[in-house]
């Protein structure tokens, strides 16, 4: 008997764990999803680096409240998967986001962004996101610009110069 109650606590650990490791993290209801759906998914998120586990509600409610995260407990009622993703914050958003457009059985229900229970509009918000790269180049083109205007301004006074020297 003992030996089923310390699995267990191993498993509401693993998942404290999990939740505090994790920048993102991100509850579905997969109810409805046929199984190569749902592989296919894993594998989408797997790709991305996102872990996605099913455990049972109970246990990850015990793990929410031991790490201060007692406003996702509303969400884990019914069959739920989470992801978690330790490096990208909008990857299991985008990807479940996604996703769920086009299998309507999937539903963001919520999530923890660093360390912040979050609903499902604040994921599908998320989601919403340019990616890291998109950003990146968006910063870019941004730095870049006054450098850009600088370079023309001056090629054209060096036009008009010369212009006028011809």
């Amino acid at each position: 008997m003992s030996s089923a109650i310390e699995a267990k606590k191993q498993i509401v650990d693993e998942i404290a764990e999990k939740l505090k490791t994790s920048v993102s993290t991100v509850v579905v209801d997969y109810r409805g999803l046929t199984v190569g759906e749902v592989t296919e998914l894993r594998k989408q998120l797997r790709e991305a680096g996102v872990e996605f586990k099913v455990y049972k509600n109970s246990m990850a409610r015990r793990a929410a409240d031991a790490v201060e995260l007692s406003g996702l407990n509303t969400a884990l009622t019914g069959p739920n998967a989470i992801a978690f993703s330790t490096e990208d914050v909008v990857a299991p958003a985008k990807i479940l986001s996604d996703f769920a457009k086009k299998h309507e059985a999937l539903e963001l229900k919520a999530g923890v962004i660093e360390g912040n229970v979050a609903t499902a509009e604040d994921i599908k918000a998320l989601a919403d996101l340019p990616s890291r790269e998109g950003l990146l180049s968006m910063l870019l083109s941004v730095l870049q610009a006054p450098i850009r205007n600088l370079a023309l301004a001056a090629k054209a006074v060096a036009d008009q110069k010369e212009e006028q020297g011809a």
